[in-house]
């Protein structure tokens, strides 16, 4: 296993981390016990869960598991939590609000069985509390030894931005990673969030590196996906999910080019998938999720693999995300291109290389 820091702190994390989400619905507590133990044994030491993961049953397996393992095991594990949907029926039992947050920590840490939790992270945005209020919590949080550091998940560009810079002028501890959505089947967090989160130093945590399976390689165009899988389950969620993955003419090229590097280095195409994602800017490590001991070995093992730069580019290539018009696309772009070259640059010159706007064709 490889090492990389968490953020700009100097907590070593491994190059991957192990998803909990399913602990408790796809799998059972002794399974669960199985592949905590054949990570940390691989030399993985990061692990993800959330207070609503399984109902927040994945968090008491986690507590269970930690409570059954001597200290010399449990002291390796970076562990990371979350807090800010549902945790209840009550119009406040939800948000990023100090009231709720601090009843959602002091119940992660009971389940968990921790007096800290490593890094907490706020899982989505609250429009409706100030952010103010927010940090303020995490900062007493993180100063009362509940909490490490502080984390984001699921913020776009401008609130991350409006979220740090709120912190630095508060005086108050900035948040160190963002967890995103980010893989090969989905790459539009480089539009915005992934270059706020390199302008800040913020280490990034993608989820479903392997697209819900699809980068596995496991699915066929035009066949209908096994009931064993999870784009064939009766979940609505993942039928959602994967008819949008599969809705893509670009996806099913990646998926393909996945398979042929595979074929040609001589891994599997989740190793690729898993290799490629780790190795972008920013990246501390991905969230990878396993059903079976076979699934994490395989998983791991992509710590170890490097991608040539010809596979690299080819991959890049051709999972490149369809922009489309302003502000994302070839003209929007140009509005923010600079090139060193002197003299004067007017918006027809701006425009004519790489792009078909009539401002270029003028």
């Amino acid at each position: 296993m490889k090492y990389r820091t968490l953020g700009r702190s100097g907590v070593a994390v491994s190059k991957l981390a192990l998803g909990t989400m399913y602990f408790g619905t796809e799998n059972t507590e002794e399974e669960s016990f199985a592949l905590l133990d054949a990570f940390v044994e691989a030399g993985g030491n990061l692990v993800d869960t959330s207070d609503v993961y399984s109902g927040s049953v994945s968090e008491r397996i986690i507590g269970r598991w930690l409570a059954a393992r001597p200290a010399d095991v449990t002291d390796r594990v970076v562990l990371t939590s979350k807090g800010r949907y549902p945790t209840g029926p009550d119009v406040n039992d939800l948000g990023l609000s100090r009231r709720h947050l601090s009843r959602a920590l002091d119940a992660s840490l009971r389940r968990l069985g921790v007096e800290t939790i490593d890094l907490y992270q706020l899982h989505g945005w609250d429009a409706h509390t100030p952010v103010e209020e927010t940090l303020s919590f995490l900062d007493d949080a993180i100063r009362a030894g509940k909490v490490h550091y502080a984390g984001l998940s699921n913020f776009t560009g401008w609130q991350l931005q409006l979220t740090v810079s709120t912190a630095r002028a508060m005086g108050v501890h900035v948040p160190l990673t963002l967890q995103q959505q980010y893989s090969l089947l989905s790459r539009e967090s480089e539009f915005e969030m992934v270059p706020a989160a390199l302008h800040n130093g913020i280490g990034l945590l993608p989820w479903s590196p392997l697209a819900g399976g699809f980068l596995t390689g496991k699915y066929q165009r035009g066949t209908t996906p096994a009931p064993d899988t999870r784009a064939g389950s009766a979940n609505e969620l993942y039928q959602y999910v994967s008819a949008e993955y599969a809705s893509l003419d670009r996806n099913w090229a990646t998926i393909g080019e996945v398979v042929r590097v595979a074929g040609e280095s001589g891994a599997t195409p989740a190793q690729v998938a898993l290799s490629w994602i780790a190795d972008r800017p920013g990246v501390t490590a991905p969230i990878f999720g396993a059903r079976t001991l076979a699934q994490l070995h395989d998983s791991v093992a992509a710590a170890d693999l490097t991608l040539d730069d010809e596979a690299g580019a080819a991959l890049e290539k051709v999972s490149a995300p369809a922009p489309g018009g302003y502000p994302y696309g070839a003209f929007g772009t140009t509005q923010r291109d600079r090139r060193l070259r002197g003299g004067s640059q007017a918006q027809g010159e701006l425009v004519a290389e790489g792009s078909d706007h009539p401002l270029g064709r003028a």
